[in-house]
C-alpha cells in the first residue's frame, strides 16, 4: 500500500480541518464511486477483462469522462500486466495513483491563483445563470480578506434581474464595497469604474462578475471581451485571472458548459461549485484530462469557509477514505 501512504504523508502537511472538509465533501461520490468498486474488488477473485469491463461502467457513471476513462483502463490494463497483479484489491491503490496522475501530469505543484505581489490582482468570473456565480466570488472574498488582502466587487452581471442586489447581500455579509451602476447598464462602464475604483483606494484584489448568458456564444465572446479590453487598458496584463464557475451537481452539461466558455474565451481556470451535493465528482478529472483546464476551487458546503483551494491528494482522499485510512495503519 505505498502509495496510498504517500498520500496521507502529503495530507500531513495540510490542516486536519482542509483534509476533513474533502472528505465530509465527497462523501456522497466516495460512497457511489468507492462503493461500487469495494463491491467490483469482493466479487472478483482475479483481474480478467470482465472486471475491466465493469471497471469502466463505474468511472463513466461517476462522470469521470468517456476519453479519460479508455485512458485510464488501459493505463490500468498495462500496469497490472508489468506488476503481475492478481489479486483485484490491489488493483484499487493502482487506480488512485494513475487519478493522481492523470490530475497532475508533470505537475505536483497546486493550481494557485495568480496573484499578483505589487499592485492590483484582477480576477473576472465567467459562467452560466444558476451556477453559484455570485456566492462563489462572495466566498473567495471572504477567504482573501482571511488571508489579510483588500477586497472590491464589481456588479458585471447588469441584465439578470436580481444580481446586482444578491452581489450588494454578499459584500455588506463579507464587509467590502460593491461598485455597481443601474440595472440593464453597460457591463464593460462598470468595469472601468470598478478599476478606476481599486486603483484609487489601493486594493489588493477586484472580483468581477459578468453576465450568465450563453444562448449565444458569439454574443457572449463579443461582451466578455470588450469587458476583457477595458480592464487591460487600465491594468496591463490584466485580468490575472478568468475563472469559469460550474456546478458539479449537473455533471456532464458542466463539463459542455466548460468546452463552450473555453471556446468563447480564455479560462484559466475551474471553480466547481456543489461537489459536496453529487455523487459523480469524477467531473473534477474529466474536466482537467479532456480540456487541459486546472480546478482551482471546489465548493464543499454552504459556510462561508466551504470554498476550498483545490489539491489532487486531498481529492482522491475524499473518493478513497476508508480504504487509505486502512493503509495507514
Amino acid at each position: 500500500m505505498t502509495f496510498f501512504k504517500k498520500i496521507k504523508d502529503k495530507l500531513t502537511q495540510q490542516t486536519d480541518a482542509v483534509t476533513e472538509k474533502f472528505k465530509d465533501g465527497l462523501s456522497k461520490t466516495r460512497d457511489n464511486f468507492s462503493g461500487k468498486m469495494n463491491e467490483l474488488v469482493a466479487r472478483y477473485r482475479k483481474v480478467d477483462e470482465e472486471f475491466f469491463e465493469e471497471l469502466e461502467e463505474i468511472l463513466i457513471q461517476a462522470d469521470v469522462g468517456f476519453e479519460t476513462v479508455m485512458e485510464l483502463v488501459e493505463q490500468l490494463r498495462e500496469e497490472v500486466k508489468l506488476r503481475n497483479i492478481q489479486d483485484p484489491k490491489e488493483v484499487q491503490e493502482v487506480i488512485v495513483e494513475k487519478l493522481v496522475a492523470i490530475y497532475q501530469g508533470e505537475d505536483e505543484e497546486l493550481p494557485e491563483l495568480n496573484m499578483q505581489s505589487e499592485g492590483l490582482t484582477v480576477i473576472l468570473f465567467v459562467g452560466v445563470n444558476g451556477v453559484g456565480k455570485t456566492t462563489t466570488i462572495g466566498k473567495l472574498a471572504h477567504h482573501l480578506k482571511s488571508e489579510g488582502k483588500s477586497v472590491l466587487l464589481a456588479a458585471g452581471d447588469t441584465f439578470r434581474a436580481g444580481a446586482i442586489d444578491q452581489l450588494d447581500v454578499w459584500g455588506e455579509r463579507v464587509g467590502v464595497d460593491v461598485i455597481k451602476q443601474a440595472e440593464g447598464s453597460d457591463p464593460a462602464a462598470v468595469m472601468f469604474d470598478a478599476v478606476q475604483a481599486a486603483k484609487a483606494r489601493g486594493v489588493d484584489v477586484l472580483l468581477c462578475d459578468t453576465a450568465g448568458r450563453l444562448q449565444n456564444k458569439v454574443n457572449l465572446m463579443n461582451e466578455l471581451e470588450k469587458v476583457k479590453r477595458v480592464i487591460t487598458r487600465e491594468v496591463p496584463n490584466a485580468p490575472h485571472e478568468v475563472l469559469l464557475v460550474l456546478d458539479a451537481t449537473t455533471g456532464q452539461n458542466a463539463f459542455v458548459q466548460a468546452k463552450q466558455f473555453k471556446e468563447a474565451t480564455d479560462v484559466s481556470g475551474i471553480v466547481l461549485t456543489k461537489l459536496d451535493g453529487t455523487a459523480k465528482g469524477g467531473i473534477v478529472i474529466a474536466i482537467r484530462n479532456e480540456l487541459h483546464i486546472p480546478v482551482k476551487f471546489v465548493g464543499l458546503g454552504e459556510k462561508m469557509d466551504d470554498l476550498q483551494a483545490f489539491d489532487a491528494n486531498e481529492y482522491v482522499y475524499g473518493l478513497f477514505a476508508d480504504v487509505i485510512d486502512e493503509a495507514k495503519a
